[in-house]
């Protein structure tokens, strides 16, 4: 299949799974609470800027379990299996060569800090999710890091349009620190849900926690419900 059929592929089964997760997705706090607070300035409608709890910060503060993998862009490989019809490995070429979408979102730590209006450019997991067409019984999703960390979410949030597999931050390549070359965010939940160093994706049919859903933190994740721990 040459690139252009391809790209049309992934066109079609986003539609599809868009229409798929809808009724869900409006479902969840941030778009069916009284007011809408979702990720960006957009978003805010009118609110207080921060969640209850945060603090606006303008560094970026560097938080992850101690370990700083080095991961050459050619050795990274990005997995995506589990519960889809057609599994992959992407390489970084073959990553970089899928849509690329720029946005702009608000950043929630858990710790009480908050960044905001960053300057992304990466992979859409929804266009990701559309390479590889998840089962009728996908229900969520585990992401796995080159440092061995892992965190859960369900599609419902993982498939709205602003959770991006990212490469680029302000216009410059993502820094190692921060989870360069690629990591995820989750703008419209703490930032934990969000794997630095990504390299494996794995849809799921059941929920199952990761490593700091284990470790007593809330499973869902919610800043602006100050949901932090279970």
């Amino acid at each position: 299949m040459d690139q252009p059929d391809k790209l049309q592929k992934i066109v079609e089964s986003r539609i599809k799974l868009k229409a798929r997760f809808e009724e869900k997705m409006k479902l969840t706090p941030s778009l069916a609470d009284n007011i809408p607070k979702g990720s960006g300035k957009l978003n805010r409608h009118g609110m207080p800027e921060l969640p209850i709890g945060q603090t606006v910060t303008f560094k970026w503060p560097v938080l992850d379990l101690g370990y700083h993998p080095n991961v050459p862009l050619d050795r990274w490989r990005l997995t995506i299996d589990g519960e889809v019809e057609n599994p992959v490995k992407l390489t970084w070429k073959t990553f970089m060569d899928l849509p690329q979408t720029k946005d702009t979102s608000d950043f929630h730590c858990v710790t009480t800090w908050s960044k905001l209006n960053m300057r992304w450019k990466g992979v859409s997991l929804l266009d990701l999710a559309a390479l590889v067409h998840p089962k009728e019984t996908a229900s969520h999703i585990m992401c796995y890091g080159y440092d061995t960390y892992s965190t859960n979410l369900s599609l419902e949030e993982a498939l709205k349009p602003d959770v991006m597999l990212v490469h680029t931050f302000d216009g410059q390549p993502l820094e190692k620190e921060h989870g360069g070359p690629c990591r995820m965010i989750t703008p419209q939940l703490y930032a934990w849900k969000g794997s630095k160093w990504i390299k494996r994706i794995q849809f799921l049919s059941t929920d199952k926690p990761g490593f700091w859903e284990d470790r007593g933190y809330s499973n869902t994740a919610y800043p602006w419900r100050n949901d932090r721990y279970s």
